[in-house]
């Protein structure tokens, strides 16, 4: 089990690079280090979160397009600003959103949880094994020379982002490609998984505090999955970057 003093240390390296907030000054990430995570199969609690994210959208979408609601129509100008297709590589809320129609995928509880959460407060929101980093979490724009490693029908293979696509990454590689598209398969969270990394994305109109309460709400959710659940949140924004140095 991680302590408390190794979640705060990786989080502390966290960055975001300030070719992002060139591009999206209103950008926030939260970051999100949880440890003494029970992994486990979807069960009834998180089955009843997922049919009332599935309700809400319903509601949210009942007299207008996915792409109306405002803070997907925010991502897809972030996405159009860096050369990237809204509506052939979705941002993750929007392609989630656009599940709700015939229902939100069932993988396990933790997975089932995120996504529930990212569906009820409209927000991307990502999940992955924190232990599979290597160094710190970094948010940049790319050069397209890092490697990502993903798989098509079935085969692994090694891509590469565009020059200038926003990505997350590490010291070995990018962890996810278009800022919230898809997350490579080395960091993914697993059946063992006990140490996760969330990323909470939000752009204008949502707030820090509408981030913050998602944030919280994930974390609620998260302390069911064992009793010995810690969670350090740490949010990064342009002014914070800035006083850092970034």
């Amino acid at each position: 089990m991680a302590d408390l003093d190794m979640l705060q240390e990786f989080l502390a390296g966290g960055q975001v690079d300030a070719a992002v907030f060139g591009l999206r000054p209103d950008y926030r990430a939260m970051l999100l280090a949880v440890d003494g995570l029970r992994p486990g199969p979807s069960d009834q609690a998180t089955e009843a979160m997922l049919q009332t994210a599935e309700a809400t959208a319903r509601e949210a979408l009942r007299d207008r397009p996915v792409e109306q609601l405002p803070h997907v129509a925010a991502w897809r100008e972030a996405y159009r600003a860096f050369g990237a297709k809204p509506q052939r590589t979705r941002n993750s809320l929007e392609a989630l959103l656009r599940r709700t129609a015939s229902g939100l995928p069932r993988v396990n509880r933790l997975t089932d949880l995120y996504n529930a959460v990212s569906v009820l407060h409209q927000i991307p929101l990502g999940g992955e094994d924190l232990t599979r980093y290597t160094g710190a979490p970094r948010l940049v724009r790319a050069t397209g020379t890092e490697p990502f490693d993903t798989a098509a029908d079935g085969i692994t293979m090694i891509e590469h982002p565009e020059p200038g696509e926003v990505v997350w990454c590490d010291d070995v590689g990018v962890t996810c490609r278009r800022w919230n598209w898809r997350q490579a398969r080395r960091t993914q969270l697993r059946e063992d998984t006990t140490t996760a990394l969330f990323i909470l994305d939000a752009l204008d109109p949502i707030t820090d505090e509408a981030l913050t309460a998602a944030a919280d709400d994930l974390i609620a959710h998260l302390t069911r999955l064992g009793p010995d659940v810690r969670a350090v949140p740490r949010l990064i924004t342009a002014e914070t970057a800035s006083a850092e140095g970034a």
